[in-house]
């Protein structure tokens, strides 16, 4: 096979249009966790093939057809069909939620929308019991963070077990998370709390948090309320996140040494000189890919001008932060992302200080290729499972291979 032919591979919907592309894939890759349905994709799809770039026609067909899934899945739960209502609601969430992404600032309807796409979520997850999904709050600043906590399957009653402290990136949210391979990591015995941090999802939508960069602020309270709970081990506690959670996470594994683990779901090193970068090719009418328009950045971070923000992202750098890691340390990357460039990867990965490192590359051949694997979600989920249940099962994760 030819380098153009593989090339070739790498799903563009919208040739285009780097962002639409990767909204459509953020709504497709959660197929295999039943949080999209191709056919329903590919409606939306076509529906938009004419009208590229058009952001509030994008809202309007993804919030059209996730009404209309809402509608069926709440028409089976009437009629008794729990399983299949939850299978419904569980996408509608997901096309609420993709739809929502682009509109900054928010509007009333989209907020509307999105609140839907939480609620259908919360409704799916009251469904079924596999795995047990229960929406929590975690203790934060004198009030409270969204979250929700994954509870573990295939455990051993009394024993207490691992868990992940799961933070969104720059644009995403925790149903979304989720839906992101997270029933398989249960099926693994570890629980999961994802958090709605500062700055994502419900925290800045509902709750006016704006981000910061100081992680282990929310980071703490999450292992604590974790570490109290009679099923979860504290020393098997461990943190991730995705896309802009290659700094939330290694932040918060600096700066709270209890966590077990760390996983980097996508690079980060010196986020302000990115947004540098991204602002001068905008300027330049080249635009940089990115996964939600540029101003989303200032609204997640309560600023009003490119200038505030510029000095704000001044503190999101990692150098003198991940030499303080000293726990096992897990870095993925695609070696064409067009996001965050190989060279960041590998200067993270190179200053953080544990002695148990992976810097997991995928390639064009293999898939895996892009940005946090949007190209093929199902690798990248793999190689991080594998990789945390040999960490936190430890001796015991030979004898749970051989069991699944």
């Amino acid at each position: 096979m030819t380098q153009t032919s593989l090339q070739d591979l790498s799903f563009n919907y919208f040739p285009d249009n780097y962002r639409w592309s990767h909204g459509l894939l953020l709504a497709l890759n959660n197929a295999p966790w039943g949080g999209s349905e191709i056919g329903e994709v590919n409606r939306v799809g076509l529906r938009l093939m004419d009208r590229l770039g058009d952001d509030e026609a994008w809202f309007r067909e993804w919030a059209a057809q996730a009404e209309h899934v809402e509608r069926m899945g709440r028409d089976r739960l009437a009629a008794g069909y729990r399983r299949s209502a939850a299978g419904y609601l569980l996408r509608a969430s997901c096309y609420y939620h993709v739809g929502e992404r682009f509109l900054t600032p928010k509007t009333a309807e989209s907020d509307a929308a999105y609140r839907s796409g939480v609620d259908c979520f919360r409704d799916a997850a009251g469904l079924t019991d596999r795995p047990r999904i229960e929406s929590v709050e975690i203790p934060y600043e004198g009030g409270s963070l969204p979250a929700l906590y994954v509870h573990a399957e295939n455990t051993t009653a009394g024993t207490p077990g691992p868990a992940m402290v799961y933070f969104d990136g720059f644009d995403i949210t925790k149903e979304l998370q989720y839906l992101k391979g997270v029933r398989d990591l249960a099926e693994r015995g570890i629980a999961c709390l994802i958090v709605d941090g500062p700055g994502n999802g419900e925290a800045i939508r509902f709750r006016g948090l704006p981000l910061h960069h100081e992680t282990e602020r929310y980071a703490t309270p999450a292992y604590e309320w974790l570490a109290t709970r009679d099923e979860i081990d504290a020393d098997r506690i461990g943190v991730m996140a995705i896309s802009l959670g290659g700094y939330y996470a290694p932040r918060a594994a600096a700066f709270e040494p209890r966590f077990a683990c760390c996983v980097a779901w996508g690079a980060q090193w010196d986020y302000h000189a990115t947004w540098v970068r991204r602002l001068e090719r905008i300027d330049r009418s080249d635009n940089p890919a990115l996964s939600v328009p540029w101003h989303h950045l200032l609204w997640v971070l309560g600023v009003n001008t490119r200038e505030e923000a510029l000095t704000a992202l001044r503190s999101y750098r990692l150098d003198g932060v991940v030499q303080r890691i000293e726990r096992p340390f897990l870095l993925l990357h695609g070696e064409g992302d067009e996001q965050i460039p190989l060279a960041d990867a590998q200067a993270c990965f190179d200053a953080v200080g544990s002695k148990d490192k992976t810097l997991r590359l995928f390639t064009r051949e293999e898939g895996g290729y892009h940005h946090c694997q949007i190209d093929n979600l199902s690798i990248g989920v793999a190689a991080m499972w594998d990789w945390i249940e040999d960490k936190l099962h430890g001796e015991q994760a030979d004898d749970r291979k051989g069991q699944q």
